[in-house]
């Protein structure tokens, strides 16, 4: 029945859990305060009628007002963790999750012998800055928002997760406010989307905070800038991964194909993650410096 419903509604379940199935069955889940990947477990558990009220207004509220899934609950999944989430951060979902859950993803591209500083820029919830933490135990870990709302999650789930001591919160514009630090790897799931796709975007991405979504006309007001501005925050032997999605890979392909992109191969064919390292990005911006991408010295 519930199934039926989120169905009916014509709802879009891109920025949840994929399926209007899965979403009617995460939703009593979680009401019923059960473990949702454990739910073939817990088939036969039958229903008071106080949860089924529950379960029903949660329903409502994902069809009357479209809102995500999971800031219903309060609570998203990311490379195995379970973290707290609500209207102020964007819902985890990166693609670079990918490369971090892989035995031969992020572990293998950047070696942990070489990383003892990473940045997570534009942190947002904090998930790519945890799940960087626990992937190299030994390293350092900065979180940067411009934020404070943001901020304000990843506070929540670095107290939740116990990382107080190794993942350091930063609110900066970019690198502005990290002037002087110096990173092995830096990550970043930036703002990429183009001003006319924004738009169009489905009801439950409207919900999401339009700072973590807005790339500008283009999609690369802030990719640009990254760009321009990580050589001097890479150690020497460093490197920027950098997530910009489908579209935005097109555009910035075409606008700069100066550029020393390795753009990351993912299982369903595409990619919208590149990587590049320190000296590669110095050559790529002296050839695009004619086009107005400069690097300062």
């Amino acid at each position: 029945m519930a199934t039926r419903r989120l169905l009916g509604a014509k709802l879009c379940f891109d920025n949840g859990l994929q399926t209007a199935e899965a979403e009617a069955e995460y939703l009593l889940f979680h009401v019923l305060a059960l473990p949702f990947e454990e739910a073939r477990r817990y088939q036969n558990r039958q229903v008071t009628e106080e949860e089924a009220i529950k379960f029903l207004h949660l329903l409502e509220q994902r069809i009357q007002k479209r809102t995500p899934v999971h800031y219903l609950t309060n609570e998203a999944f990311f490379a195995g963790l379970r973290l707290y989430v609500d209207e102020r951060v964007l819902i985890p979902r990166s693609r670079i999750e990918l490369l971090i859950d892989d035995p031969e993803g992020l572990a293998e591209l950047v070696p942990a012998s070489g990383v003892k500083n990473i940045l997570d820029l534009c942190t947002g919830s904090g998930c790519l800055a945890f799940a960087l933490a626990l992937l190299y135990p030994d390293a350092r870990v900065d979180g940067s928002d411009l934020s404070a709302d943001a901020l304000a999650v990843a506070k929540i789930n670095q107290q939740r997760l116990k990382l107080e001591g190794r993942v350091r919160l930063v609110q900066s514009d970019l690198f502005a406010g990290l002037q002087g630090r110096k990173y092995d790897l830096i990550v970043s799931n930036p703002p990429y989307v183009p001003r006319s796709t924004l738009a169009k975007l489905p009801t439950e991405f409207q919900r999401e905070p339009a700072l973590a979504l807005d790339g500008g006309v283009d999609g690369l007001i802030l990719v640009e800038n990254i760009l321009r501005q990580a050589v001097d925050h890479l150690t020497p032997h460093g490197c920027l991964i950098c997530e910009v999605g489908d579209e935005t890979e097109k555009i910035l392909r075409n606008k700069y194909p100066g550029l020393f992109l390795e753009w990351l191969e993912f299982y369903f064919g595409g990619s919208g993650v590149f990587m590049i390292d320190r000296q590669g990005l110095w050559q790529g911006l002296g050839r695009e410096s004619r086009l107005g991408m400069g690097v300062s010295k």
